[in-house]
């Protein structure tokens, strides 16, 4: 329970809202016990009229003004009191929709501070369930929750008032099931809380399974697996119904328990109200029948009183996940607030780093320096840290040893957000959103116009086949870009960092997946476009890095080799091997 108190500062932000709420309550409750109170007056009236009538005391006519009147109270107040339950539900749950609203913001602005590591540490799946389950648990604590338990006490405060006015010795009979009832409820909902826990954690699991093989069914099917990940699916979906089922036949106690409850106390009314009545203690047979419909108004707050409880545990459990996630301190914070100009210049000084999850050094004391406006390609073989020294620089992870200057400045003294705007990207991971091709480029300059994003498209040599297209610009990609080549992706990937004419330009091993011809024609262009831009080119090929003004040659975390092309081609080592060997490669291609 302690977790939901993290809540009170939302519960505090529309307070005003709630007061309103448990007013509406009040005065809903308010004429539904008055409405009864007339029942019974009806009845007495009724039973004085019967027996006037039948003893020829009075004609029975003169009674009817008045049993119409009575009519009109009992039809006119349950109305009064609905439109009054209506106002309560317009308060209280729309103020849990709006408390919904702001966590579900809360949580994604968190998505957004916490660094890459959290995500390389944490399934996708478990982290959706918390935007989404998670968070539709603890709605319906703010809703439902708070709103029946409010609802329960305020009608059995003015109920109990009512019927300790009309009978102190019937009132304890027919309250005697009720206290049980409120023991046997905590009884359970510690068994229910336990299990509520059980089938959100199997549900996350579930969730990341099923993103897992999204994510991957190109590789499912090209290895015909299918019948395998459906039986896996199966096994965790029958865990799944397993724990719930648990669940579910531990709450089905409440109903069940409840109903006897009522019962019981129908019983005793009838029974104790009858000899009241005969032994003259109860002077009215209304009393009797005001309490059967006491009684009933309360069965459906103690009724859901189970259900709330349940939806409390579940809140609970929900929260505290929650709290978790929204208590993940980001590795990386900005330490200046103040705007930072960038223009470029990047100096390593003895780096060091090593992946905390891996335990892997990726970098061992590298030091290079990258002038305003030139261009430096990083070459090495799968895992010499070329990537590494690109999300460095990015700041997506802290240095353990060493320095990384900015335009002279150690890069933890610049805005975090000025740093990273001053940044196009080209990842080694060519990620694009599921949507139109412009929004993909443009997603690198959002207010970038039809003919920017053309212009930048020609530029990165994709434009060609975007008219091909039957919607050209306006083609809706699937997810991850599962509808275009390797090459495609690459080149709209291009397009969307260089259409942010940042400072800095980074492209990691982006040029792959292209042949050399299409290779060729937009290194020329970048060759114009990068003009007075710092820019990093992390590749493979000689190709790629032969007119940039310093490589950076990588070997396990190291740098072995550095100069331009001219030099390198001169040392006759690491450099010179692979030039002569792609070179060879192509000739045989040719």
């Amino acid at each position: 329970m302690k977790e939901l108190l993290s809540l009170n500062k939302y519960i505090f932000k529309y307070k005003y809202r709630l007061i309103l709420g448990f007013i509406f309550i009040f005065l809903s409750n308010l004429f539904t016990v008055i409405a009864a109170k007339y029942v019974g007056k009806a009845i007495n009236f009724i039973s004085i009229a019967i027996t006037n009538y039948k003893n020829s005391a009075v004609n029975f006519e003169e009674y009817k003004s008045q049993l119409i009147n009575y009519g009109l109270i009992i039809v006119g107040l349950p109305l009064i009191s609905g439109f009054f339950r209506y106002l309560m539900r317009q308060t209280i749950i729309v103020t849990s929709r709006l408390i919904e609203f702001d966590l579900r913001n809360d949580i994604y602005s968190q998505y957004q501070k916490l660094s890459i590591s959290f995500y390389k540490k944490n399934k996708v799946g478990d982290l959706m369930n918390r935007i989404t389950e998670d968070i539709l648990n603890v709605r319906m604590y703010l809703g439902p929750g708070i709103m029946y338990v409010v609802d329960l006490v305020v009608l059995f405060g003015i109920t109990f008032f009512q019927m300790l006015s009309e009978s102190k010795n019937l009132t304890l009979f027919a309250l005697i099931p009720l206290p049980f009832l409120s023991i046997l409820i905590f009884a359970v909902s510690g068994r229910i809380n336990k299990r509520s826990k059980k089938v959100q954690e199997v549900q996350s699991e579930i969730s990341s399974y099923v993103q897992d093989i999204f994510s991957g069914i190109r590789i499912i099917k090209s290895f015909s697996n299918e019948a395998i990940i459906k039986e896996e699916y199966i096994n965790k979906s029958e865990k799944y119904k397993e724990k719930s089922m648990h669940l579910v036949k531990t709450e089905a106690v409440f109903f069940p328990l409840m109903i006897l409850t009522v019962g019981l106390s129908h019983t005793l009314i009838l029974f104790m109200g009858g000899y009241f009545y005969f032994n003259g203690t109860i002077n009215n047979i209304g009393t009797i029948a005001q309490f059967f419909l006491y009684i009933n108004m309360l069965i459906w707050p103690f009724t859901a009183l189970g259900w709330v409880s349940s939806i409390v545990q579940r809140a609970s459990a929900s929260q505290k996940r929650i709290n978790e996630f929204l208590l993940e301190e980001p590795e990386i914070k900005n330490l200046n607030l103040e705007n930072s100009v960038i223009e470029g210049k990047i100096e390593f000084k003895n780096v060091s780093f090593t992946y905390e999850n891996t335990g892997i050094q990726a970098l061992k004391n590298v030091s290079f320096v990258i002038e305003k406006g030139k261009t430096l390609a990083i070459l090495g073989k799968t895992g010499s840290g070329k990537t590494t020294i690109l999300e460095l620089i990015a700041r997506l992870y802290d240095i353990d040893e060493g320095e990384i200057l900015i335009d002279d400045k150690p890069i933890k003294e610049i805005n975090l957000s000025d740093l990273r705007n001053s940044i196009g990207f080209v990842p080694q991971e060519n990620f694009l959103f599921s949507d139109s091709i412009q929004n993909n480029i443009s997603f690198g300059k959002f207010n970038s116009t039809k003919e920017e994003v053309i212009g930048i498209a020609k530029k990165a040599s994709i434009d060609d086949n975007i008219v091909r297209f039957k919607d050209q610009y306006d083609t809706l990609i699937g997810e991850r870009g599962v509808t275009l080549s390797g090459g495609q992706k690459q080149r709209i990937s291009i397009a969307r960092a260089m259409i942010k004419e940042s400072e800095i330009l980074i492209f990691d091993d982006s040029l792959s997946a292209l042949d050399t011809e299409t290779e060729e024609k937009i290194l020329s262009e970048l060759i114009s476009f990068t003009k007075n831009k710092t820019t990093i080119i992390v590749t493979h090929r000689i190709s790629s890095a032969k007119n940039t003004d310093f490589i950076l040659v990588l070997e396990n975390g190291k740098v072995i080799e550095t100069g331009n092309h001219d030099i390198l081609i001169n040392k006759k080592s690491y450099y010179l091997d692979i030039y002569n060997k792609q070179l060879s490669e192509k000739k045989i291609h040719n």
